[in-house]
């Protein structure tokens, strides 16, 4: 079952890659798709096999490297944690396929993209069974690889292309640090099997190397090399530009790698680790700062988007950072269950987006919409259930709410929890980051669905503009907004994994709370055969004073009301306030600056000493003296002497009568002087 469940996406992906064309468009999708519903049914068993009857299982598949005393085998490792994995990503795979033959249907490269998407799906599958850490960093770059596919499917376009270059390059370098960890690792302990390695883990306690003068921790060094990779992968602040340029690519792609696949990688490699992490206590800290930081960031800059797609983009970057400020306060089973509730409602709303940019004839400009909620109504239902999951509105008092009410809110009550410094920092942060991103949210929803139907207007193409009566027009290079009376609903494949998503993101918190992070949560994370050892993933604590409990509620109230008032009320107030260009605004708008300062540190440098290397290297000095230099200077006399020989008698017999008369004169010459 479990190498079913595994290799299925692959021989669908091998299958459409290859003999798609001859196969023709729609039995690839069928067949990727019909492959994926299969393995997430069998997904389903597994967790149910797994987390409630505590049936794991660690299953070889082959030998795969021997060397000297290394040994890594091909293996599927099944326990709690893998379960809940693979049900969020062959379960979100699953309809992101289904609704990709509604929303890919006019186009011709069809079968490469479902192709892909297997691929994606596959390779993401990998990393979650893994039982090493070889085999996982095989599967993190295989998803690397083809979110690189994903993102730049439409190649002929260049933001496309340069966004697929963007994430792969920004990766490589979180990629870096995670295969410095595992060096670490296996120069450490000898080994790469995580069982192994975690029972070796506290006799390293205190341990430590030379580095230059300094004497460093062991594990807290290895522990910040692994979340290196986990920040590239999950976009945190610092190796977060890629994420939004990432929406280039088709809005399916973007529902996969930002609700529940790649971006969760980084989540799942920390829980997966805890025992490691649960030794260094620095670098848990280091992991809590981070993700408070980045939850904050994120939350700030997508106020003031104006791309429907990229605002639900910096929300992923945000609630990520949620996930860590879990693992860096050791609530492991709260940052899995944000993950698993997170992966309904954001693809939910990512799908939505996609319907809604589907029924607006491929406009993502929310400044040219307004009033869809009569010509969507499904639509608009379904991105209202995914943002009340988002937003995490609840009533505390009965607590009952949507999805986010139970996981996000239980992350800010952890962080409370853990009496330090550093989680009150995170609590401060995820506090505003709540209110901040309930107005965002709001403000999209308003934007969109309420309010007059913006699609005629001319609006500035500013980007500090937020303004629906200037006189240029955007830039949306050849389509443009409809009618109103041109807008409408999607097919159903688009709308049934629509519908199936909204019953996880109103469901699934009030479901699983229980289990991943209440007084049952034991034997959820611990039933399984291969279970994580150490404190990874015990119960959080219960019993908060009742202002932290109501604080994220009258947040989430008040980001709306404000939404409300600027949007519905005075729809006027935000183009004032943008006209103005006030300090603030402009660096919030312009996501605090960071790709203009990675321009400056690191693009324009590099593009510099490119240039310098072929003008001054390639083009001066090898060029110079060679091809342009002594090259050229024989070449040169070569063809002189070529044209010497000219085939004529009477040009060779006067060439030898010029020499013998220059001979005579020489000797003649010579011999006065003497």
């Amino acid at each position: 079952m479990y190498q079913a469940i595994v290799f299925l996406p692959i021989v669908a992906s091998a299958i459409a890659g290859l003999f798609g064309r001859i196969l023709g468009a729609r039995p690839s999708e069928l067949i990727t798709t019909g492959a994926l519903f299969v393995s997430a049914a069998l997904s389903l068993y597994a967790f149910y096999d797994v987390c409630f009857l505590g049936h794991g299982a660690i299953i070889t598949i082959a030998p795969w490297i021997r060397s000297g005393g290394f040994a890594a085998d091909w293996t599927i490792r099944v326990d709690s944690l893998t379960a809940v994995m693979l049900v969020v990503v062959t379960g979100v795979s699953s309809l992101v396929h289904l609704y990709s033959i509604g929303y890919m249907a006019e186009d011709d490269s069809r079968p490469r993209f479902f192709s892909y998407l297997s691929l994606f799906t596959f390779a993401m599958l990998m990393l979650v069974t893994a039982n090493n850490f070889l085999q996982m960093f095989f599967g993190w770059e295989g998803v690397g690889l083809a979110s690189y596919l994903l993102i730049g499917f439409w190649y002929k376009k260049p933001e496309a292309n340069a966004a697929a270059i963007k994430a792969f390059i920004v990766n490589r370098v979180g990629d870096f640090g995670f295969a410095l960890g595992i060096f670490g690792v296996w120069f450490v302990f000898k080994t790469l099997d995580f069982d192994a390695v975690f029972a070796a883990a506290p006799a390293m306690v205190g341990k430590t190397f030379l580095f230059g003068s300094w004497h460093v921790d062991i594990l807290t060094t290895l522990c910040l090399l692994l979340f290196v990779g986990a920040m590239g992968k999950s976009a945190q602040i610092g190796l977060h530009t890629w994420l939004p340029d990432a929406m280039e690519g088709p809005t399916p792609v973007a529902a996969l790698i930002h609700a529940a696949t790649m971006v969760t990688a980084g989540v799942f490699l920390v829980c997966r680790c805890s025992p490691l992490y649960e030794l260094a206590p620095s670098a848990r800290e280091f992991v809590t700062f981070i993700g408070a930081t980045t939850a904050f960031f994120a939350a700030s800059v997508g106020l003031f988007q104006n791309d429907i797609k990229r605002v639900i983009a910096y929300s992923t970057c945000s609630q990520l950072g949620y996930m860590f400020v879990a693992a860096g306060v050791s609530a492991y089973g709260g940052a899995m269950f944000h993950l698993f509730t997170h992966a309904f409602f954001k693809a939910l709303l990512f799908l939505s987006a996609g319907s809604v940019i589907h029924a607006m004839h491929h406009e993502q400009d929310m400044r040219r919409m307004g009033g869809l909620a009569r010509a969507i109504p499904f639509t608009w239902a379904m991105m209202l259930i995914g943002n009340l999951a988002l937003t995490g509105f609840g009533l505390p008092l009965l607590h009952i709410g949507f999805a986010g009410f139970y996981s996000k809110d239980s992350i800010i009550d952890a962080a409370y929890s853990s009496a330090s410094g550093m989680g009150h920092y995170a609590f401060m942060l995820t506090l505003v980051a709540a209110l901040m991103t309930s107005f965002y949210s709001w403000r999209q929803f308003l934007m969109t669905f309420h309010g007059r139907y913006r699609g005629a207007d001319r609006v500035q193409a500013s980007p500090h503009s937020d303004s629906h009566t200037q006189d240029e027009p955007l830039d949306h290079g050849d389509h443009h907004a409809p009618a109103l009376e041109e807008v409408h609903e999607s097919p159903l494949t688009m709308l049934v994994p629509l519908g199936v998503l909204a019953i996880g993101a109103a469901f699934a918190g009030m479901v699983f709370d229980h289990f991943f992070i209440g007084a049952d949560s034991r034997g959820f994370w611990h039933g399984a055969v291969a279970a994580i050892a150490g404190r990874g993933l015990e119960p959080q604590l219960e019993g908060f004073p009742a202002w932290v409990e109501f604080a994220p509620f009258v947040l989430t109230v008040a980001g709306f009301v404000v939404a409300w008032y600027y949007y519905i009320l005075h729809p006027e107030l935000p183009a004032r306030m943008a006209a103005r260009k006030g300090l603030l605004y402009t660096f919030v708008y312009n996501k605090w600056y960071f790709d203009e300062l990675y321009d400056f540190l690191f693009v324009r440098p590099a593009k510099r000493i490119g240039r310098f290397l072929w003008k001054g290297i390639d083009g001066a000095l090898i060029d110079g003296f060679g091809p342009d230099g002594i090259s050229a200077r024989v070449l040169d006399v070569t063809r002189g002497a070529v044209r010497l020989q000219t085939g004529y008698l009477y040009h060779y017999a006067f060439a030898m009568l010029i020499g013998l008369l220059a001979l005579a004169t020489w000797f003649l010459v010579a011999g006065g002087v003497r």
